[in-house]
């Protein structure tokens, strides 16, 4: 496996370019024989070698989400350093829930390249072609299963969106609860779940198709549209992984008042005046502010200033701009 790997790393290190076979098995250490068998086990994987008699061998791209070169050298302290990668699922997050035992004690990364059965908030699909976007799941470690749904919702919205700038160089923005946008189109969304004392957070992001509006209730578009040019699946979860580590990191150490802020920075419904369905019937307010336990905090039109909890609220739409 260190030597499949290590042909992996070498190939992956290279983006576009061939290598000869005869330095590809010296840099990795091999006989021919050797390199043979190593690009028969990445095949295995799911990766696509391309082999031309002249220029020799490449991996082609995009590739398949691979644990090793996700879990590579990635500076966590615990989301990140253990990820396990398929093919289908029916969702990552039942996977994560059902992997529990796997995690010993850590932070556990299921991924794959497709959902049968993807989910977001409310019971609605998340639709996503195969390899056309990363769809990851987080079991989290036992330090931080016990923190506030509504703050981690927060945390991991702010974790992507940080991770699609740095991967993507776009500007993400958040609109409460749990969408990622980029040109006021949804790229991403979060999906926190609690069953049995685990707690597992969920994202997706369009990476090269999105789904119809129809399908996610609202305008939606993918990265390669928005940065104009391929974006790579796994430096992308890597680059999320990184910030969701360090974000629930911090939020379990009491760190509020930064999550707050970066929150309103980059929140497009402050200040406007939004429809929410809540408590059985609909609401129309100014958005003033973000609770850190209780959720939106919303001016209605009636005067009443009212929380709306992540869990039991449906954003219906902005109404008329700002209040």
């Amino acid at each position: 496996m260190e030597h499949v790997n290590r042909v992996l790393e070498l190939l992956y290190d290279r983006p576009g370019g061939y290598f000869a076979l005869e330095e590809l098995a010296e840099a990795a250490g091999l006989d021919r024989p050797g390199l043979e068998a190593a690009l028969e086990a990445l095949m295995r994987r799911g990766h696509r070698i391309e082999r031309t008699p002249v220029q020799g061998v490449r991996l082609r791209r995009p590739t398949v989400m691979d644990a090793h070169l996700l879990e590579r050298n990635l500076p966590v302290r615990h989301i990140g350093r253990h990820v396990i990668c398929f093919g289908q699922v029916g969702s990552t997050n039942d996977v994560a829930f059902d992997s529990s035992a796997r995690a010993a004690g850590q932070a556990l990364v299921v991924t794959a390249e497709f959902q049968r059965a993807g989910r977001g908030r409310m019971g609605r699909r998340w639709v996503c072609p195969p390899s056309a976007g990363v769809l990851a799941s987080v079991l989290l470690h036992a330090g931080a299963s016990g923190l506030a749904h509504e703050q981690l919702t927060v945390a991991a919205g702010l974790a992507v969106a940080e991770g699609i700038e740095e991967a993507a160089a776009v500007d993400a923005r958040l609109a409460w609860p749990n969408d990622v946008l980029v040109g006021g189109r949804k790229v991403a969304g979060v999906l926190v779940e609690v069953r049995g004392g685990l707690t597992v957070v969920g994202f997706g992001i369009n990476v090269s198709a999105a789904p119809g509006a129809g399908e996610i209730g609202r305008p939606a578009t993918c990265l390669s549209v928005e940065a104009g040019l391929p974006v790579e699946r796994i430096e992308l979860l890597r680059a999320v992984l990184v910030r969701l580590d360090r974000r629930v990191e911090a939020l379990a150490g009491g760190e509020l008042e930064e999550l707050h802020r970066s929150w309103l920075r980059r929140c497009v419904m402050l200040n406007r005046r939004v429809r929410f369905r809540w408590a059985g019937r609909v609401l129309v307010g100014r958005v003033l502010d973000l609770h850190p336990t209780q959720g939106l905090v919303v001016l209605a039109d009636d005067g009443q200033q009212v929380h709306l909890p992540a869990a039991e609220t449906t954003v219906l739409g902005e109404s008329d701009g700002p209040g």
